[in-house]
């Protein structure tokens, strides 16, 4: 097999190629932090918790432009359960609940401020809408 014959390839020993692509390594940590973040509106939700140290669920629903109650739920709840946010009930009647982000959680924004830059910096060639806002806001 030829060093150019697969995308596999590591260039190095058989040991560190286990760092890179075993199921503990460098590939397997990035691909559990993308799935931490998969879903439409986690990262919105996210964004607006860095804002606003602490959001009331109605707030986020107001300040995120069509997320419906049920898919902002959700992913509040999944977000709750990875750790990257902390949902805080006052116990009070009627319910009163906020949400903030946690310490993991605010470990995790200066990544996602380089995602945005790398992105920024590297428009995509497909015409996506990111691309197409970024492109006339440079014509202006």
């Amino acid at each position: 097999m030829s060093q150019t014959s697969t995308h596999f390839f590591v260039p190095i020993s058989a040991a560190h190629k286990q760092v890179c692509l075993g199921p503990d390594g460098a590939a397997a940590h990035v691909a559990r932090t993308m799935r931490l973040l998969q879903g439409r509106w986690k990262l919105p939700i996210l964004f607006r918790l860095v804002a606003e140290p602490s959001m009331r669920t109605l707030q986020l629903k107001r300040d995120i432009p069509g997320i419906s109650q049920k898919m902002l739920t959700q992913h509040l709840r999944e977000l709750v359960e990875d750790g990257i946010v902390e949902r805080r009930d006052f116990g009070e009647k009627p319910l009163h609940v906020a949400y903030r982000l946690t310490e993991m959680g605010r470990e995790l924004m200066p990544v996602l401020v380089q995602m945005r830059h790398f992105s920024a910096n590297h428009p995509s060639r497909t015409g996506d809408a990111v691309t197409a806002a970024a492109a006339r806001h440079n014509r202006k």
